[in-house]
């Protein structure tokens, strides 16, 4: 069993930046991110393995978001720069215990967070 705590969302500017935090309790092969803006189904944002030696990105989070790991807190961050108000939603830290190819979809993890809220506005 792995429980999953996110802090750091709130109310940013357009081009400001952001960190969010996901405190895990228990081992997971892989930790991630996803969000879910309103009237929108669940998006795949990043993912990183539990070593902290690989990681993926959505093709919207290239460049601009940074998935890191802290092993001795057994923490997974989200470094988002440059947020553009489409970057609004609730964004879920996920843990999961297989590194599926299938990483974009939801039922590829068994553990998520409550969520935490990030607004940016224009």
């Amino acid at each position: 069993q792995v429980q999953l705590v996110e802090s750091g969302g709130g109310l940013v500017q357009d081009g400001d930046s952001l960190r969010l935090s996901c405190a895990a309790s228990g081992r997971a092969t892989v930790l991630g991110w996803f969000r879910q803006a309103p009237g929108k189904e669940r998006e795949f944002v990043a993912r990183i393995n539990w070593s902290g030696t690989m990681t993926t990105y959505a093709d919207s989070a290239k460049g601009r978001f940074t998935i890191s790991r802290d092993m001795a807190k057994n923490s997974v961050y989200l470094q988002m720069n440059s947020l553009k108000p489409e970057d609004t939603a609730v964004y879920y830290c996920v843990a999961g215990s297989k590194y599926y190819l299938a990483y974009q979809r939801p039922d590829s993890y068994e553990y998520w967070g409550q969520g935490t809220q990030v607004t940016v506005s224009s």
